[in-house]
């Protein structure tokens, strides 16, 4: 008979988690920014309240956002304006939307990653599905094996408010689940909208406002295994590690809290501060054992919470303009959209790589970081390493 140890050896796969491939998807619908605040007091009929309204366009015109993909329509809202009330009891219209698009803008994410992949569906041994947007059962994770015609024996993993962080969160359990599962292939699919959080504006809570002008719509898929097989598979990116840790008089920080009113959105503390002023260490934990000390010698993609956090970590690491460039973008283009956001991060660099034909996937360099913050503050750190591109 076999070893306990044998068997166990025998269940593992050699060498890390590799990212095989990555497809985004957006609702079609899109807000201009320079645009949004005249639309959102019209729709909400607060054209009243003028004096918010200007606090509003400052929160806009300082966001660097200068579009955002958004399934609530004009349509939509009208047939629904417990939506745009501030307070209004509308939990059940807005579940009714999100237990349905949820997974269906993570299907069109996962039809992208897969084709790109280029092999059969068959092959996907496990999902782990993401989503801040609602709950149900069975879950988006069910949802998205039927509508893709998945194998029903596929192992699923469905993950409900985790806030922002969670593309970090992915990542990690994917690297455990392909690296401890000999031949498994992962799909992952962060998938957010923004109808759980939509509503009116009130000048007693400025900070909903604030996820008002930054929360957009947009699911992510990668697909991740160990082993690749390189004459049909193309990695990308390997997961070297993978870290997750509360900062320090962090508590109540961001907090999320689903009401009869929907999810409502709180920022009771200095966000970009805190993170700024612990983000050293996680990286110190992250890359000393690599001997890396240098932060410019990195690739950077990092959750973009908002303008501010992103300033004020360029600022205390001593980063390069051209670090958080593609983050930048992203925001620039999509908003805020939650745990997807780092995967399409990921997806603009190894798009630039490829058309500026860099020998490797990560901004031409070898060694890269992953930050996803969120509530908590909770912070997910992943240390990447860049696969050299077939230019031939």
């Amino acid at each position: 008979m076999a070893s306990i140890e044998a068997i166990r050896k025998a269940q593992r796969a050699e060498g890390p988690a590799t990212i095989l491939a990555i497809g985004t998807a957006t609702p079609s619908n899109y807000v201009l920014q320079a645009e949004y605040p005249d639309y959102y007091f019209r729709i909400t009929n607060s054209e009243h309240m003028t004096d918010l309204k200007e606090k509003f366009k400052r929160m806009c015109d300082k966001s660097m956002i200068k579009k955002r993909y958004l399934y609530l329509d004009e349509e939509i809202l009208k047939e629904n304006p417990n939506l745009c009330a501030y307070m209004a009891p509308s939990l059940d219209a807005r579940q009714d939307i999100a237990v349905v698009e949820v997974p269906k803008l993570g299907k069109e994410a996962a039809v992208k990653a897969i084709k790109q992949w280029g092999q059969p569906k068959s092959k996907i041994t496990h999902l782990v599905f993401c989503t801040t947007s609602g709950v149900d059962m069975p879950g988006c994770d069910y949802q998205l094996t039927k509508l893709l015609g998945l194998r029903p024996s596929v192992k699923r993993l469905m993950m409900y408010q985790q806030g922002c962080f969670a593309g970090g969160t992915v990542l990690r359990l994917a690297k455990d689940l392909a690296e401890n599962n000999k031949g498994a292939r992962v799909l992952v699919v962060c998938s957010e909208i923004t109808a759980v959080t939509f509503r009116g504006p009130s000048d007693t809570h400025l900070d909903s406002m604030v996820g008002q002008a930054l929360f957009g719509d947009g699911a992510g898929a990668l697909i991740i295994g160990s082993e690749p097989d390189t004459t049909v598979e193309r990695p990308i990116f390997q997961l070297v590690s993978a870290a997750q840790t509360i900062l320090p008089d962090s508590d109540g920080a961001i907090d999320g809290h689903l009401r009869e009113a929907g999810l409502t959105f709180h920022l009771l503390k200095d966000v970009p501060g805190i993170i700024s002023k612990n983000i050293e260490k996680s990286l110190n934990e992250a890359f000393n054992p690599i001997g890396i000390s240098d932060w410019n010698s990195l690739f950077w993609i990092v959750h973009p919470g908002g303008p501010a956090i992103l300033d004020q970590v360029e600022v205390k690491l001593g980063l390069k303009e051209e670090k958080l460039r593609a983050t930048r973008n992203v925001l620039s283009e999509y908003g805020n959209m939650s745990s997807a956001c780092v995967l399409f991060i990921l997806d603009e660099m190894r798009k630039k790589s490829v058309e500026e034909g860099k020998a490797t996937t990560g901004d031409g360099l070898e060694w890269g970081v992953l930050f996803g913050f969120g509530p908590g503050l909770t912070v997910e750190t992943v240390v990447l390493h860049s696969v050299p591109v077939e230019t031939n």
